[in-house]
């Protein structure tokens, strides 16, 4: 039975060595709890870091052995990968640039290297239990050239990831590196979900202007695969923090901790210490809040926890001294002998006494400068029983997308939070209770529970969608069924496209003239009086014709809309006009004046707009808005808009390559049919097809083709082998 794996950097325990003894502490976090149902199943597994160095093999053995017995499988990192792929890489150099903060990325190639081998080294453990058919679940920065890797050693499981921090914008991203050996490995996925749909499309630009792939309604189309890309706004266990905030416990703290307040209203600020949390411009904003309200002296604290986070690195111990100063500051400023401004604690707390900070506060005051979600503001929502409370979000946290009912505010802007803190602080509680109550069904309703179904579903949607669309590898076998079936046939049909089947592609059309070599294969296929040969394309029939016209071939000229049978002269499909093209030439013009490099090819009944020569990714870009805005035209006028290899193609709808194949299907029945193209041109042909049919795809992508071969070379050897297989059957039979 195929299982679920889930690949993470931590795993949801923490290892500890105290005198000799080794310790385990569970993890709280949300992702923890919400994975819990799934890797605790059956034989499932999670594989990720226990967050410790051990340098004795007997303790990684003990290790080892107890995590295996509650389903979970420790990767070990030496002190150099700890410190060059987790503090270095990943978080001097992913974890800064996700984020915007610039200014902190290193870019470093030693770093650069350990994370590639740390990647690595997490493939090889996920190799030691997984099987052909586990679905996989990878998250976060730490393993983006995971899903690759993997992918490689298995090809057929299905493989998701998640990226729990923001996807910088391409102008940010580009700035690595490494940016397409990044991208590459993500794309090793058949899922990637992000927190939101800004996060999504800072991808989707990614991957389309660094790598060059089409992406359409979240799907890219990487010419091997589909990938789908999409938005899954985190949750948290919502029943859980409500049970801990209606508990005896979280009241009973509630009551002691109040004693400390002395009836001051509260505004309540927890974050990890990090410079992505906007902790400075957060103090800022609380001492001009104090400023120019004076009458909320001693009336209101703001009770600040920072939990510590990586201190003796140096712009974080930078930011803590900064943090203490500004604390410090602010209470000699405006504190009195009966009232200090700012209650801060450097240190954790337990969810128990943390559901009590968030029952008393007034006002969450969460801001971030950048946020993948921030589950903190969710957790104080949840704990507000009462329904009494206010939300200050930052517009630059995953969350607010979903908690629009918060004061939502952009975190630079200090006037405006100053103006929140004051709006909160003077709320109607009528409008508390009714903003409350909003955010409070959504986040009910859309829990951890509801996103891990919600993922592991599209992961198996998108697997079945790829399988629809998968084509077989023509292998040795298939060569010899091919082979045999055209042997035996007494009359054979087949359907050759010509560029990017018989020849490879050219920058400019008309180099793609045919060598010697495939002139010879057509000659010595039109030879046998037993087959009939039609090549079937997009080119224009001028063109076709000098190039192949002495030859004994049938031709298709411009997908169908000019057909020629052996000797015969060229005669149309159906009467069609060309009067739309003084419409719709303009437009691609002035696409062509934008952008250089491409060129407009002009066919009878059709236009063609090149752009293989444009720069990699601004052709992709043009390509898109030409698509749109000739797609919108073409539903008018009984026009198509059709993409191939690095061309697009607008053209009368009547026409396509499968109307016209079906013509000599049907005029000419034969025992053995063959059709070969490379683009999605071809798909026509290939559903018009009879399913004996060998239909062949050139290029490993989604096709209605049976079967895929890799390039022009194999086109033509399969040309080359079904001539000496059926010399040799000639001879034997002569020799009889």
């Amino acid at each position: 039975m195929s299982r679920t794996i889930i690949v993470s950097n931590r795993l949801p325990v923490t290892v500890l060595k105290k005198n000799q003894q080794i310790e385990y502490k569970t993890s709280e976090g949300g992702l923890a709890t919400g994975l819990g149902s799934v890797y605790k199943e059956g034989a499932n597994r999670w594989i990720g870091w226990p967050g410790i160095f051990l340098e004795e093999e007997s303790d990684q053995l003990q290790v080892a052995a107890d995590l295996q017995a509650d389903h979970m499988h420790p990767v070990f990192l030496t002190k150099n990968e700890i410190k060059e792929f987790y503090e270095g890489f990943s978080n001097e150099t992913l974890w800064p640039t996700f984020h915007y903060f610039l200014q902190y990325a290193v870019y470093d190639q030693k770093l650069w290297e350990t994370y590639r081998r740390v990647n690595q080294k997490f493939c090889n453990e996920v190799m030691k239990i997984a099987k052909p058919g586990d679905t996989i679940w990878i998250h976060d920065y730490q393993l983006l050239l995971l899903p690759q890797m993997l992918r490689e050693n298995l090809p057929d499981s299905s493989i998701g990831f998640f990226q729990h921090i923001p996807f910088p914008s391409y102008e940010v991203f580009r700035l690595l590196p490494w940016r397409e050996e990044l991208l590459n490995g993500m794309l090793g996925s058949d899922l990637l979900g992000f927190h939101t749909y800004d996060d999504t499309r800072h991808f989707l630009s990614s991957v389309s202007r660094i790598l060059g792939y089409n992406n359409q309604q979240g799907l890219i189309d990487t010419g091997k695969r589909t990938v789908m890309v999409d938005a899954f706004p985190m949750g948290i266990d919502y029943d859980r923090y409500e049970e801990v905030a209606l508990s005896e416990e979280a009241h009973r703290r509630e009551a002691s901790f109040r004693k400390s307040f002395d009836g001051q209203r509260i505004v309540l600020s927890i974050d990890r210490l990090d410079y992505s949390k906007g902790i400075p411009q957060r103090l800022e904003a609380f001492e001009g809040f104090l400023k120019r309200y004076p009458e909320f002296h001693e009336k209101v604290t703001l009770l600040m926890i920072v939990v510590p986070s990586r201190d003796q690195v140096g712009k974080y111990k930078e930011l803590k001294e900064g943090v203490d100063e500004m604390v410090g500051r602010i209470n000699s400023t405006y504190g009195t002998l009966h009232w200090r401004p700012i209650n801060y604690f450097y240190r954790s707390f337990p969810l128990e006494s943390l559901s009590a900070f968030y029952r008393m506060a007034d006002v969450a005051l969460v801001t971030p400068m950048r946020d993948g979600m921030n589950l903190v503001c969710k957790e104080y929502i949840a704990s507000k029983t009462d329904q009494k409370g206010v939300l200050i979000l930052s517009e630059m946290a995953g969350a607010s997308k979903e908690l629009s009912d918060a004061i939502l505010i952009n975190p630079n802007d200090q006037n405006q939070l100053i103006q929140a803190l004051y709006k909160a602080l003077t709320m109607p509680e009528e409008e508390q209770h009714m903003h409350m109550v909003q955010m409070q069904e959504s986040l009910r309703r859309y829990n951890i529970h509801h996103w891990v179904n919600l993922f592991m579903d599209r992961l198996s949607y998108i697997k079945i969608k790829q399988l629809s669309m998968a084509t077989t590898l023509l292998d040795q076998h298939e060569v010899q069924v091919l082979n045999s079936e055209y042997v035996n046939a007494q009359n054979r049909l087949i359907f050759l496209d010509y560029d990017g089947t018989l020849v490879g592609f050219q920058d400019a059309p008309q180099k793609a003239r045919p060598d010697q070599e495939l002139v010879t294969l057509l000659e010595n296929l039109t030879a046998d009086h037993k087959n009939r040969v039609v090549i079937i394309s997009g080119r224009d029939r001028v063109t076709l014709d000098d190039w192949l016209g002495k030859l004994d071939v049938d031709i298709i000229a411009e997908h169908g809309v000019w057909l020629k049978e052996g000797g015969e002269d060229w005669h149309m499909i159906r009467n069609l006009s060309s009067d739309w093209k003084r419409d719709i030439r303009p437009i691609m013009e002035l696409q062509v004046s934008r952008t250089p490099g491409s060129f407009i090819e002009e066919k009878d009944y059709s236009l063609v707009w090149h752009y293989r020569k444009v720069e990699k990714g601004l052709g992709e870009l043009r390509a898109r808005e030409l698509h749109t805005h000739l797609s919108y035209l073409a539903s008018n006028i009984n026009l198509q808009v059709m993409e191939g290899n690095m061309v697009l193609e607008i053209k009368n709808t009547e026409v396509n390559k499968g109307a016209a194949a079906t013509r000599w299907l049907e005029k000419f029945p034969a025992e053995f049919i063959m059709a070969l193209g490379d683009d999605r041109t071809d798909e026509d042909t290939f559903r018009a097809m009879p399913p004996s049919a060998f239909t062949i795809k050139v290029g490993n992508t989604r096709s209605s083709a049976r079967y895929y071969v890799d390039a022009v070379r194999d086109v033509r050897r399969i040309i080359r082998d079904l001539l000496t297989q059926n010399k040799a059957n000639s001879k034997l039979r002569i020799s009889a």
